[in-house]
């Protein structure tokens, strides 16, 4: 018996993002941001466990707890889920804030010329 196996397109980093903002409780359950982060762990595990070269996106992405720290002004060591729980009234509404703040990340990326459309391969993790 042979098994064929076709290779599934993942969708880019951002794409996700922003299907996840569109349909939160069908991505991640319930609506909270402790939720998106494990979603978005999985994501790049499963990139990392097929062999999957990170992207430019994904290694963008890696800024982004940085750029959390930074904007709140934070030198702890606390993930940026939990800094934005920590600014907000709940892990719902520290969702929402999640996809405003990652919004205002990518614009100043763009800015500052960082994000690449292209596929571009890097050697980094996103988290």
């Amino acid at each position: 018996m042979t098994i064929e196996i076709k290779r599934l397109k993942m969708s880019d980093l951002y794409d996700l993002i922003h299907k996840i903002q569109k349909r939160p409780s069908m991505y991640l359950g319930k609506p909270h941001i402790s939720n998106l982060r494990s979603c978005l762990s999985g994501y790049n595990l499963a990139r990392r466990q097929l062999g999957i070269t990170p992207t430019q996106q994904e290694q963008e992405f890696v800024e982004f707890p940085n750029w959390i720290k930074k904007k709140f002004n934070i030198s702890t060591g606390q993930s940026w889920d939990n800094i934005i729980l920590f600014y907000s009234e709940d892990e719902r509404t520290a969702l929402n804030k999640f996809f405003e703040l990652f919004q205002e990340f990518t614009q100043e990326s763009e800015k500052n010329g960082k994000h690449e459309s292209t596929e571009e391969q890097v050697e980094s993790p996103i988290l």
